[in-house]
């Protein structure tokens, strides 16, 4: 029932008989409509479906830019399948973008959802309430990487040689403005690796879905191997 529902009736103009994959934000099944009027819409389930487990599990923490160009991140990101989002403002951050922030979780909650649902995603990834940089640099992962195009090395190049899909990336990028000379020390001391996507100066959007397209790539590679 409710907004789902009467998109599907609405929208879509389902009828009985029609079948669906759903999901409970844990599994996914096969499920066929049997009653569809208004705002509700009755399904049986018909099966279990296996759904393909993403081969690590990514956070991607990015400084908040203007809001059009943070949605697009945040579509991208889910359909790369980050499994966290942690919106932070920088010290180049825009004024006024990280109070904003606040008033946005449930419609990058809403964004995040619908495209699960257009990747066909299992799970819809979580986005964080935003903070501010020092609390990003305690963000728990066995790897971390800081994006920095001053003078760090490639990304691909820090990743270790054995990898699971249990392990857990971390992945940091700044804001239009780039780092400050502080900010590069601070997330040096503690333990972030700066890596670089190359020698041109990409904007925030494209650096997230470059770097998780090079993460998943690679720990995709090496659990085919095993």
């Amino acid at each position: 029932m409710g907004e789902d529902a009467r998109h599907l009736t609405r929208v879509l103009r389902v009828e009985a008989g029609q079948r669906f994959e759903i999901s409970d934000n844990r599994a996914v099944w096969l499920a066929e409509v049997t009653e569809a009027h208004g705002a509700r819409v009755v399904l049986r389930v018909i099966e279990p479906l296996e759904s393909p487990a993403f081969p690590v599990r990514i956070t991607l923490v990015a400084a908040i830019v203007k809001f059009d160009r943070f949605e697009w991140m945040i579509e991208k990101a889910t359909e790369l399948g980050v499994e966290r989002i942690v919106p932070m403002e920088a010290a180049r951050t825009e004024k006024g973008l990280f109070e904003a922030a606040r008033k946005r979780a449930e419609r990058w909650g809403r964004i995040a959802r619908e495209s699960s649902q257009q990747s066909r995603r299992t799970r819809v990834p979580e986005i964080l309430p935003a903070v501010r940089f020092a609390a990003c640099l305690a963000e728990h992962a066995v790897y971390r990487y800081f994006l920095d195009e001053a003078g760090a090395p490639p990304l691909l190049s820090l990743f270790p040689e054995g990898r699971t899909a249990a392990d857990e990336v971390a992945v940091m990028l700044g804001p239009e403005g780039g780092w400050t000379d502080g900010e590069r020390q601070s997330a040096a001391v503690a333990g972030w690796l700066p890596a670089s996507l190359g020698p041109l100066i990409l904007r925030a959007e494209t650096a997230a879905t470059a770097a998780l397209a090079v993460v998943g790539s690679a720990w995709m590679a090496a659990n085919s191997l095993q």
